[in-house]
């Protein structure tokens, strides 16, 4: 049983000669992808309101101090990155604020929202209208939160972090792993395709990081939803009491997750805070999203590496570098597909209400959409 679980619907069977196999994982053991692929987005915080306090998270603002983008503020963000060759609106805010953050509340009245979810919706509503497709993470969602907001998401996603119950998520405001894990999985149910991960060096050990990822790959086998599990270390910073892990521990846990999940899930490795040149022959095949035209919020001392940083990091590890969408091609329609996709289709419909008509529109932006799905579009590379 995970802390937290007793308090949600979660069944997560993970078996102790699985976390043993698990252990003994090494580098040497999984192989280099053949490519790396990224998405290319312009980030926009919602709110820098959060329910949690953790320790090393400088996103979060206090009372009296959070921020919240105005919907004409939210419309310049993704115009500005639609015409910089965006594909991917990037949201995140912190967990439902509570009624601490009584200014925030105040502020969604006034233009007539009752909550930031029905803000969120809206906002991703601007999103489609400027051009980009929405990728959410929200924080920790309902499943009838998620099937309300898949209407305006092509995906969507929230970091399990561990499923340890560590220091670091301590305080009246305490994150659980149940909690997490329900997350996950209400969005199996809602059908929405997922991004997850693990953060490395949080006051976890081994045998954690080994249960956090089947947990996940526990969930993925019985929704078929997760399409990539970020392995993402923790970052010094000015309110975290942790290092960062070696070189070493992120190889290790990167083959591990590498070696946990099926094929078709891709393992992300954030390029602004991993050492993504040494990951690349532990089974790396994703760099995430990355913004040139806004910075990394959550992370805000760590920049985004230009293309041409990427380009060459792909170059180094021998593999080439594709764009893609922010849904990854086994999730798209057949239509949206490359031509002899040779991976396993995920079965059944997994794009809902105002997205499939964004990826069908005539104009230009349903154009590079296609584009970049088909890897011949505009912004190839």
């Amino acid at each position: 049983m995970f802390p937290g679980a007793e308090e949600y619907d979660v069944d997560v069977a993970v078996a102790d000669r699985e976390v043993e196999r698990l252990l003994s994982t090494t580098p040497d053991d999984v192989s280099a992808a053949s490519e790396l692929t990224f998405a290319r987005n312009v980030f926009v915080p919602l709110t820098t309101a959060c329910r949690y306090t953790c320790t090393y998270c400088t996103y979060y603002d206090v009372p009296g101090e959070a921020s919240l983008l105005s919907p004409e503020e939210v419309r310049e963000r993704c115009r500005v990155g639609a015409d910089a060759g965006c594909t991917e609106a990037l949201f995140t805010f912190g967990d439902k604020p509570d009624d601490r953050y009584t200014a925030v509340h105040d502020r969604l009245a006034e233009w007539g929202y009752d909550s930031i979810v029905g803000y969120h919706e809206r906002a991703c509503e601007i999103a489609l209208e400027e051009g980009l497709l929405p990728h959410s993470n929200p924080g920790d969602l309902t499943e009838a939160e998620f099937r309300r907001l898949r209407e305006v998401n092509a995906s969507m996603g929230v970091m399990l972090e561990t499923t340890a119950d560590v220091d670091a998520h301590a305080g009246r405001r305490r994150k659980t792993p149940g909690q997490r894990l329900d997350t996950i999985r209400a969005a199996g149910e809602a059908r929405v395709p997922f991004t997850t991960g693990i953060l490395v060096g949080i006051g976890e050990g081994w045998r954690d990081r080994a249960t956090s990822l089947l947990a996940i790959r526990d969930l993925h086998e019985r929704y078929g939803h997760v399409q990539e599990v970020i392995v993402q270390p923790v970052t010094p910073n000015e309110r975290s009491p942790f290092d960062a892990p070696s070189t070493a521990t992120m190889r290790r846990v990167t083959a591990m997750a590498r070696a946990a999940l099926p094929a078709e899930v891709s393992v992300q490795a954030p390029p602004n805070l991993a050492p993504v040149g040494d990951l690349l022959g532990c089974g790396v095949d994703d760099l995430g999203g990355v913004s040139p035209v806004t910075d990394d919020y959550i992370n805000p001392d760590y920049a985004w590496p230009a293309l041409d940083e990427l380009r060459a990091v792909a170059e180094a590890g021998g593999v080439p570098l594709h764009e893609r969408l922010p849904t990854h091609e086994r999730y798209l329609p057949e239509r949206h597909r490359r031509p002899g996709f040779d991976d396993d289709p995920a079965p059944g419909r997994w794009l809902h209400g105002r997205v499939p008509d964004a990826l069908a529109d005539e104009g230009i932006h349903g154009a590079r959409f296609r584009g970049v799905a088909r890897r011949d579009g505009p912004l190839s590379v």
